[in-house]
């Protein structure tokens, strides 16, 4: 009774076996003369800054921001209330106050141990790390 379902099984297996013994190819994309010149079309890449350093600060009404300071020392995130958006402000250039969309601001660096933090419903208030 338990040799039925094992002879069974590689009966199927053998019969199987024998179905379609052509060779397969498989490709998954041009030819490397044509990636390559596809490469070489589209430029350099620009790698999106790293983080540098992350922040938390205590500001003058006792409220909380973490800020993610990036690499390319023009831009950070910041965390503002719990569950509330990651917002991304930017400067024009180095050194300056980093600006974002919804009255955002974030006047600071990676290596200070305060900020001058704006944030949504809260005046522009001097923070500590």
């Amino acid at each position: 009774m338990t040799r039925t379902p094992f002879l069974l099984t590689l009966a199927a297996a053998a019969a199987l076996a024998g179905c379609n013994k052509q060779g397969h190819t498989i490709v998954a994309g041009p030819d490397i003369d044509d990636n390559q010149s596809h490469a070489a079309a589209n430029g350099p890449v620009t790698l999106p800054p790293s983080i540098l350093a992350t922040k938390i600060y205590r500001c003058a009404d006792n409220a909380l921001v973490t800020v993610d300071y990036l690499s390319d020392n023009k831009s950070a995130n910041v965390h503002g209330e719990k569950g509330a958006p990651i917002v991304q402000v930017v400067a024009p250039e180095a050194g300056q106050p980093m600006i974002g969309p919804g009255g955002y601001e974030v006047a600071g660096s990676a290596n200070s141990p305060t900020a001058k933090i704006a944030v949504p419903g809260h005046p522009s208030q001097s923070c500590k790390a």
